[in-house]
């Protein structure tokens, strides 16, 4: 049987959903993955870019928050920002996992330029494989 691997951030717009997308692509033979935020903004249109730009679409994913998923059983949780790890809620039997990412709609907040702005998009979307890539290094 697989184990479930869920994916928090805040908002679930854009580095859980680059994770979860990430974890399908590469990992989803092994494990389900999920993503979820303790708010809901939406798919963030910037990380669906740049995820097509390396062949996974997540454009057809939904911005979930954690009450949408109680009925699966969270074997790991994986908090990819800080304050979804300091506000995670607790998932029974779940192992919670803090690796922290730089979040891409606040560092280009005062950007104008969009390469300037995919940039870091990218440099965070490929900081997030290298982690699926080592998953097992994680869970411990």
């Amino acid at each position: 049987m697989k184990k479930n691997i869920l994916f928090l951030c805040t908002g679930n717009s854009c580095r859980s959903q680059m994770a979860e997308g990430w974890g399908r692509a590469l990992k989803g033979e092994e494990y389900n993955f999920y993503s979820a935020g303790t708010k809901k903004h939406g798919l963030n249109p910037m990380a669906i870019k740049v995820m097509s730009e390396v062949g996974i679409d997540i454009s057809h994913h939904e911005s979930n928050i954690t009450s949408e998923l109680s009925e699966v059983k969270m074997d790991y949780i994986f908090t990819v920002c800080s304050d979804a790890h300091e506000n995670c809620p607790y998932f029974p039997g779940g192992k919670t996992i803090h690796v922290g990412f730089d979040d891409p709609p606040r560092l280009t907040k005062e950007m104008d330029d969009e390469e300037e702005i995919l940039n870091v998009y990218r440099r965070v979307r490929d900081e997030i494989k290298d982690l699926i890539i080592k998953l097992e290094e994680y869970k411990g």
